[in-house]
C-alpha cells in the first residue's frame, strides 16, 4: 500500500510558478524507488489527463501542453515528488493527483487507468 499527500496549490495569475509536493508513505515493503510515478490533472468538466511522470527507468515523460515549462522531480530518501511549475497559463487550472505504481509499463504511463495508488488532489487556480 501506498499513500500518497500532495500540498503546494493555490491562487496565482498567469505567467507565475508554483511547486507542487507530494509525500508517500510506502507500507508494502517494496521501496518507493521501485516505483513510477506521476501528475495528473482535472479541470472542471473535464477527464483527468497526464501531466508528468519518471518511469521506473528514471526518464522523465511530459505532456506536450506542459513540456518546457514543468519539472517533475523525485527524491527517493525523503518520498517525495515534485511538479515546479512555471509560466502558468489559465488553461493549467485544475486538480492535480499525484499517481505512484509499481508495475505500470512505459507505454502506459499516460493512461491514468494504469496506476494504482493516487493522492486526494491539490487545487491549482490560474487567473487571466
Amino acid at each position: 500500500q501506498v499513500q500518497l499527500v500532495e500540498s503546494g496549490g493555490g491562487l496565482v495569475e498567469a505567467g507565475a510558478s508554483l511547486r507542487l509536493s507530494c509525500v508517500a508513505s510506502v507500507n508494502s515493503g517494496r521501496s518507493f524507488n521501485s516505483y513510477a510515478v506521476a501528475w495528473f490533472r482535472q479541470a472542471p468538466g473535464k477527464e483527468r489527463e497526464f501531466v508528468a511522470a519518471i518511469g521506473r527507468n528514471r526518464y522523465n515523460y511530459y505532456d506536450d501542453s506542459v513540456k518546457g515549462r514543468f519539472t517533475i522531480a523525485k527524491d527517493n530518501a525523503k518520498n517525495t515528488v515534485s511538479l515546479q511549475m512555471n509560466s502558468l497559463k489559465p488553461e493549467d487550472t485544475g486538480v492535480y493527483c499525484c499517481a505512484a505504481d509499481s508495475g505500470v509499463s512505459l507505454s502506459s504511463l499516460r493512461n491514468r487507468n494504469q496506476w494504482d495508488y493516487w493522492g486526494q488532489g491539490a487545487q491549482v487556480t490560474v487567473s487571466s
